[in-house]
């Protein structure tokens, strides 16, 4: 049995010693009420006073933590003990446990306290009657009797993964027409790959009020968590059951390791993450018929045009006290709205204005820095799969000569990757790729500088290789060939997967977009020389 050393026995035994009865024990975290794991919860050590009916010394440890915490958590009731009770070291212990008192028994030997044994402790035992009455008073996050329900058609909306073909602007109606509830308004978060779930808006003038309110204050954070408090709406969203990486992105973990959280938002009330009765019932359908709209839908969804869709469906609910065996519910697409939202994000772009865009600077934004980069060639094979599998823009009928498309490969984390590629398509895609000389008028050193062009003119640096790079200049010779034989055709490939086994070799399944473009000389460019300018930008 372990003792306290000869030092801490002298350092206790100068403690006054009072003529009081302190009560110790140690239980589980939960009341007998609930059906929650008591292991998962932990359990609380109490020391209190029942002379003075003070609370000593008190922690919650976890269940397979042996019996040296109820004498360490007894050591801070004697040493440091809570207010306003001062430091002492008592007269007698009660325990009500057989092997707690005789473990105390061979610890305290030296401190000349009586260690005693009680069937009950009237004090502690009326304090965990106040913490079991807290426990069962608190408010689930979900109504029991729809908790396993919901997670079940939570689960299925993550497997039916709308963010991979609805933007978060193109929103889906929901009729409803129950619980004090017309028409929801959904709008599907994801396609970023930052953040997964499923806002239900309660009307169409919140969801565009936000969508205002965060063009309008986007670099102002106080300004966004006003807005974002301000909406009004159910939601669903998804998380890592433990704890990740931030470069981790959900869509890669196994099912076990998503965990779905729902709640509401009001301006009044402000965000909590528990659900009503009432609200657990409106959102429960609203995934459900959600869901069947998918499945019945999907084809016409992935189109690059934004269907006009509608369907109705009959909803059975979850027995409980209402009569009310199911409701029929109308979902139907709204591309009128969704149009409006992307004009306020200011996606439009006059394709006469497009041509007539001067150069105005070189921004280095688009592509992380962490990136890896290649100059390199997709065979004619290969690249008709990546136009069936990935998502394709096409800049023309490109004649197959020669070993295949000349291609820059941007490998970088899926999160970044879908940035990048949702960057490029907001400004209606990809243009030219370019080679441009760049200086440093510090060093001397001269670079070839690889320029991306969208099709409203801005120019993005992708890549600075050194002129004297023996292994860039011999990949430029053979891009300059392959452009040749392409007549000027060419393509950026953004993949996934810079942190996993596919590193500096993504394969297929790793390739998320395929941008065609035209590749441009520096003469067709025609703004001259580069220079590295003091802020270490190229302008």
């Amino acid at each position: 049995m372990t003792s306290f050393n000869r030092s801490t026995s002298r350092r206790l035994k100068k403690l006054t010693q009072i003529p009081s009865v302190w009560e110790g024990d140690r239980r589980p975290l939960s009341s007998p009420s609930q059906h929650s794991d008591s292991e998962a919860k932990g359990e609380c050590i109490l020391w209190v006073d029942y002379s003075q009916g003070v609370v000593r010394g008190m922690d919650v440890v976890a269940s397979d933590i042996g019996p040296e915490a109820i004498v360490r958590t007894l050591m801070q009731a004697m040493e440091h003990p809570q207010s306003p009770a001062r430091p002492a070291r008592p007269q007698r212990i009660v325990v009500k446990d057989r092997e707690i008192q005789f473990y105390l028994r061979g610890v305290l030997q030296d401190l000349d306290i009586a260690i005693d044994y009680a069937p009950e402790l009237p004090l502690i035992d009326e304090l965990f009657r106040g913490f079991a009455d807290i426990l069962d008073s608190q408010t689930p996050d979900l109504p029991p009797q729809y908790a396993q329900i919901l997670r079940e058609k939570a689960f299925a909306i993550w497997q039916a993964a709308p963010w991979e073909f609805l933007e978060e602007q193109q929103i889906l109606s929901i009729e409803i027409n129950k619980w004090d509830v017309g028409t929801l308004y959904a709008s599907v978060m994801g396609m970023l790959g930052m953040e997964y779930g499923i806002l239900f808006y309660r009307s169409e003038e919140s969801l565009k009020q936000f969508r205002a309110a965060v063009l309008r204050d986007e670099e102002s954070t106080e300004h966004l968590e006003e807005a974002f408090l301000k909406q009004d709406c159910l939601f669903l969203t998804f998380e890592s059951a433990d704890e990740t990486d931030e470069e981790d992105d959900l869509a890669d973990l196994p099912l076990s390791e998503i965990d779905p959280t729902f709640g509401n938002i009001h301006p009044l009330e402000g965000l909590r993450s528990v659900l009503y009765d009432e609200e657990a019932l409106v959102i429960l359908v609203a995934i459900e018929s959600l869901s069947r709209f998918i499945r019945d839908h999907r084809r016409q969804l992935h189109e690059d045009i934004f269907p006009t869709l509608s369907r109705r469906y009959r909803i059975s609910l979850p027995q409980s006290e209402e009569s009310t065996k199911s409701i029929a519910v109308t979902v139907s697409t709204m591309p009128q709205l969704a149009a409006e939202l992307e004009e306020m994000a200011g996606f439009g772009v006059d394709e006469q204005e497009i041509g007539n865009l001067d150069f105005q600077s070189l921004q280095d934004d688009l592509i992380p820095e962490d990136s890896f980069l290649s100059l390199g060639v997709v065979s004619w094979e290969m690249l008709e799969y990546l136009r069936k599998g990935v998502s394709y823009h096409p800049a023309g009928e490109i004649k197959q000569v020669g070993d295949g498309l000349p291609v820059i490969l941007i490998q970088t984390s899926r999160p970044k990757a879908k940035t990048v590629i949702e960057r490029i398509e907001t400004v209606g895609g990809l243009r030219a790729i370019c080679f441009n000389p760049g200086a440093d008028s510090f060093d001397g050193d001269r670079y070839d500088l690889g320029l991306l062009q969208t099709q409203n003119g801005e120019l993005f640096l992708f890549g600075e290789f050194l002129d004297e790079d023996p292994i860039h200049v011999e990949a430029r010779k053979k891009w300059n060939q392959r452009c040749k034989n392409t007549k000027g055709y060419c393509g950026l490939i953004i993949a996934k997967g810079l942190t996993g086994a596919s590193r500096g070799n993504p394969q297929l399944r790793d390739m998320m977009a395929l941008f065609e473009a035209r590749s441009l000389s520096p003469k067709d460019l025609g703004i001259g020389t580069l220079q590295l300018m003091p802020q270490l930008k190229f302008e």
